[in-house]
């Protein structure tokens, strides 16, 4: 059974053009009609969803792609499959979450940025020195 892509964004709760841009990107697949309308396999939502969680944890979508592209014939990821890619992930992720917690723990004293912006760079920062370490929340990156 296939179904059209307003088909697939009604199932999915994703936009059409979403699932043009996914498309374009060689995250999902389709076939074309003879009158070169699209048509998704049933199994096209399991993908959406893949992508979707993964884009709500943060990973990029050519992070995603490198996730199903090791995936034989482009088929939709299995349990054993995302216990493999989540676990590969996990490290990205905890760092992540690292830069999210201390973001949050310097986030009402320092905006990490070495702006001098805030009396407390005065002390944490004199005379810009953060500035020698490049450009943006350098306290802040990894």
């Amino acid at each position: 059974m296939t179904m059209t892509i307003g088909q697939l964004a009604g199932r999915s709760g994703v936009a059409t053009s979403a699932l043009r841009f996914y498309e374009e990107r060689g995250l999902i697949t389709s076939e074309r009609t003879s009158g070169n309308q699209r048509r998704y396999a049933q199994s096209t939502l399991r993908r959406v969803a893949f992508v979707r969680t993964a884009q709500r944890v943060g990973l990029s979508l050519d992070e995603i792609r490198t996730a199903l592209a090791d995936l034989p014939d482009g088929r939709t990821p299995t349990k054993s499959d995302w216990h493999r890619i989540s676990n590969a992930w996990r490290p990205r992720l905890d760092d992540q979450i690292r830069r999210i917690e201390l973001l949050r723990d310097k986030l009402d004293g320092c905006i990490g940025c070495g702006c001098l912006s805030l009396r407390s760079c005065a002390l944490t920062n004199p005379g810009d020195e953060m500035s020698e370490r490049g450009p943006g929340a350098v306290l802040l990156e990894p």
